[in-house]
């Protein structure tokens, strides 16, 4: 599902190549057309967006949302398990899974990072795919609900994701708790969190994008390398 590939690279931190792509991630999406109107729309519009604006705003925009607190973290486990231990093992469960299929990270990155993760799913069957997708749902429409609360755009790519997967149940639930919330205290508290010593999985992680994340760490492209033994699966393109 090359749907997945493009929602998972519009996630990815502003870089000129993904600049660049936007044009090709719009084909795909028209070429594929499996996402009902209003949602393909508004992706196209978010496209539009990124195509028009200036990559350093693009960037800093970004930086904003994602990578300055923990209520909008592309880290699945982040907001399932917090700081815990079970996340931990939770993210070697998923790299299990990921090993299993032939996929190995050729980037020092958080097995749950999102852009990663639908990076994964767009190289499985589709009931397969769609299937993973659900079982992150409530975590999807979370995120989507506070991105639209605060009038992003990049709502949308959780809107879509929403359109291909279903929404949760408790959807009016989710969105009214997103309404409720108070500040993100990770950002209302951003200079006391930099002045601790950050804690990561698998030590200092790169992500997707060659940016300085949260943790100070220099992030690369999310790639995947296959086993010795397998058939490289090819994802760089769309």
């Amino acid at each position: 599902m090359k749907t997945l590939k493009v929602l998972s690279a519009l996630l990815c931190y502003p870089q000129p190549e993904l600049q660049a792509a936007l044009g090709e991630m719009r084909e795909v999406l028209d070429q594929e057309n499996l996402l009902p109107e209003r949602e393909h729309r508004a992706l196209l519009s978010l496209i539009n967006q990124m195509q028009r604006a200036d990559l350093i705003e693009l960037q800093e925009r970004y930086v904003r949302l994602f990578d300055r607190g923990r209520a909008l973290s592309l880290h699945l486990f982040e907001h399932i398990h917090g700081e815990s231990r079970d996340r931990g093992q939770a993210m070697i469960n998923l790299l299990d899974v990921y090993r299993q299929h032939g996929f190995e990270l050729s980037a020092r990155e958080l097995p749950d990072y999102l852009p990663l993760f639908l990076e994964y799913l767009a190289q499985r069957p589709a009931g397969e795919a769609l299937d993973m997708l659900a079982d992150t749902m409530h975590v999807m429409a979370l995120l989507g609900a506070r991105l639209a609360e605060q009038g992003s755009d990049y709502h949308a790519v959780f809107d879509a994701l929403a359109a291909l997967a279903g929404e949760p149940a408790d959807i009016e639930a989710i969105r009214q708790q997103a309404a409720r919330e108070d500040p993100d205290e990770a950002i209302v508290n951003m200079d006391k969190i930099w002045e601790e010593e950050a804690v990561t999985f698998l030590a200092n992680q790169e992500g997707c994008g060659a940016h300085q994340n949260s943790h100070g760490a220099a992030a690369q492209p999310v790639r995947w390398m296959p086993p010795s033994n397998s058939t490289p699966p090819v994802i760089r393109s769309l």
